[in-house]
């Protein structure tokens, strides 16, 4: 109550520009103080709900309704899922960790789909991590399959996940739902390594913070598997990194075809080649996302917004990048992309009825250039005149 007090007492001055943060971690000592006088454990899980809560009801009930978009991340897996599933409907949010993360890694795939010279559906994925990234990725990918003529029944097939117990089999207990979708009828694995070597996957994925988890081994054997291995680090940061982009590109005789979630820097082989390694950051993804959705005005995020955003990321790699090892476009063009992805947003929304903004703008580019926010600004400083020197001297008439 006094949050939404303050708020709203804030925002009454509608000429001003607000930021409207609202802490986590505030809540959180907010609450041990609370459970503390009630002498109760603080459950984290009532934090983050509350949070959720909070942030969306107090931002609907002021002033801005369904025209706020509301991005969330950072928050445990079951809670997620289950706050993204509960609110998506109702209010025009989505969950980066879940949602973006997927988009950009699927993008990295398109992109290294033009190297394998393949299709999506001749892949074999396993992922090392079953949590919010990993299940965001490999439900894009199953949308994907989908589209390219893929039953889901065989889409699920190509996906096998790995977490901190092993290979996710049908009959293990504690299985959330999340999880049941993608468990296979197989005996237990135990470890990441087993699983490759049994599997012989064409791509790994790694969302699960556990450095070195794609041992020298691992990659060794996917390069005996594939000709042009697809190798994923996503995990952040650096020190957090299944791989380095040195150890895939050396293991895999620089067949390897790598991307990760924190910053590498080029590698050269013995052999003289030189790799400039993708970074599949979110970045590439949100604020073309949010530029498209808040422009015409879409009530509701869909899924299908992310798989756009991966193809149009993916379309913006040329050939020269691929022959560098890049699968992203350089970030220093990140505005550029971000316009063509919410033009492209734009574009489907209008075609699917989704967009509320009317009438519907026939140039979509410009359209989407006026809602483009500018850091360029006019002088705030009055111009100033002076007299010139020699008519402010006393004159003897």
């Amino acid at each position: 109550e006094v949050a939404n007090s303050c708020i709203t007492h804030s925002l009454s001055f509608s000429h001003c520009p607000i930021i409207l943060m609202c802490e986590k971690q505030v809540l959180m000592a907010l609450l041990d103080f609370i459970c503390k006088v009630l002498m109760q454990p603080r459950v984290i899980q009532t934090v983050e709900c509350v949070y959720v809560w909070t942030s969306l009801n107090i931002t609907q009930f002021i002033k801005y309704g369904m025209s706020c978009l509301i991005q969330f991340e950072d928050f445990a897996n079951a809670n997620a899922f289950r706050l993204l599933n509960k609110y998506r409907n109702r209010y025009c949010t989505f969950n980066d960790d879940i949602q973006g993360t997927a988009s950009v890694a699927l993008a990295g795939i398109f992109a290294a789909l033009r190297i394998t010279k393949n299709k999506l559906s001749d892949q074999k994925f396993v992922f090392q991590g079953a949590g919010e990234a990993a299940m965001g990725i490999a439900h894009l990918i199953l949308m994907a399959l989908e589209k390219e003529g893929v039953s889901r029944e065989d889409a699920v097939k190509k996906i096998w996940m790995v977490d901190s117990k092993g290979l996710i089999v049908k009959g293990r207990s504690h299985l959330n739902h999340e999880k049941e979708m993608f468990a296979k009828d197989h005996p237990s694995v135990n470890t990441l390594e087993e699983v490759v070597q049994k599997v012989k996957p064409t791509a790994v994925i790694g969302v699960a913070a556990v450095a070195g988890a794609f041992t020298e081994q691992l990659l060794k054997d996917m390069a005996a598997f594939n000709e042009r291995p697809i190798v994923f680090a996503l995990s952040n940061p650096t020190s957090k990194a299944e791989c380095t982009a040195e150890q895939c590109y050396r293991l895999t005789q620089g067949r390897g075809i790598f991307a990760s979630g924190s910053p590498f820097p080029k590698v050269t082989l013995p052999s003289g080649q030189t790799f400039f390694p993708g970074q599949g950051n979110n970045a590439y993804v949100f604020p073309g996302v949010a530029l498209g959705v808040t422009a015409c005005r879409v009530r509701h995020i869909p899924d299908e917004i992310f798989l756009i955003t991966a193809e149009t990321i993916a379309a913006e790699v040329t050939e020269q990048h691929l022959a560098e090892g890049r699968l992203y476009p350089p970030l220093g063009s990140i505005r550029e992309v971000s316009l063509k992805i919410a033009v492209k947003i734009v574009d489907w929304a209008y075609k699917q009825g989704l967009a509320s903004w009317y009438p519907e703008p026939a140039d979509k580019e410009t359209f989407v250039k006026q809602h483009i926010y500018s850091s360029d600004y006019d002088s705030f400083v009055f111009d100033d005149y002076r007299w010139p020197l020699a008519a402010m001297q006393t004159q003897n008439v």
